[in-house]
């Protein structure tokens, strides 16, 4: 409506619309919308019983706020995500250096923990974030066709920017060439993911870390010596062996890039 409505026909809108078609009642409630003196006609139109009624339901309420609580105070979201569920494992990981790095300036004569370490620093955190019962949407993330290999690589990719920084202060701290950690853990990092199609992330992770710390970290502090494969020479052997094992990953998600669910469990 482009003009005001006459105050018969606010009359007849107050008492009910009577003899008022559907459309002119539409159009008189859009322009009551934005027009406040046609507002002031409609509240002059209302019969005294019905403007008494919101009169006391209007006090009703206003008493009812100003006698009642305050406003509650708006609260953040709760992340629960996989990025925030994932730190306390990055945490476990920065810690683990950590007591390494103190471990191995408390007694010097032994067998380099951090070395002995690095390998398996990264496990945790890459078991935790393909972990169904760290992903709060992990059914829908493993029910996706096609959605595991890339989707595993950003996140292992993530927790490996967030893993290697510590691994470089620990080595740089107690003077150890960085290929002697960086490419044990990228080596074990992929044996997980490569081993991960079969058994799962998180059993696969867990496996390679317990095989390691049972047959090379435990052993190594007994003989008070580290193994061969933490010796300088062992560089290509790591670098051939995290190559291989990433072309693994690959050719196993193209094999199973036809499945409906997802490759990695």
């Amino acid at each position: 409506m482009t003009t005001h409505p006459a105050p018969a026909l606010i009359s007849h809108y107050a008492s009910g619309g009577v003899g008022v078609d559907d459309a002119t009642i539409w159009a008189v409630e859009a322009h009551l919308e934005t027009c406040a003196e046609c507002r002031a006609l409609l509240t002059d139109a209302v019969d005294p019983g019905t403007r008494d009624l919101l009169d006391r339901v209007a006090g009703t309420v206003a008493a009812g706020i100003a006698s009642g609580p305050g406003p509650v105070r708006r609260r953040r979201l709760r992340r629960t995500g996989v990025a925030a569920r994932i730190l306390p494992w990055l945490g476990t990981a920065a810690g683990l250096m950590l007591a390494a790095v103190l471990f191995e300036k408390t007694f010097a004569t032994l067998p380099s923990l951090v070395l002995l370490v690095a390998p398996v620093a990264p496990l945790l955190p890459v078991a935790a974030v393909w972990s169904r019962r760290v992903d709060p949407a992990w059914e829908l993330t493993a029910t996706t066709p096609r959605t595991g290999l890339p989707l595993l690589m950003r996140r292992t990719l993530g927790v490996l920017l967030a893993v290697l920084p510590v691994l470089a202060v620990a080595g740089w701290g107690t003077g150890h060439s960085p290929g002697l950690w960086l490419l044990p853990a990228l080596g074990f990092t992929a044996g997980a993911l490569a081993l991960g199609t079969v058994v799962g992330i998180d059993r696969a992770a867990l496996t390679l870390a317990l095989t390691w710390s049972v047959g090379v970290v435990a052993p190594s502090l007994v003989g008070g010596r580290l193994p061969a494969v933490l010796a300088g020479s062992s560089l290509i052997g790591w670098a051939l062996i995290t190559v291989l094992l990433l072309a693994v990953v690959l050719v196993q998600a193209r094999w199973r890039s036809q499945l409906p669910t997802s490759t990695f469990r």
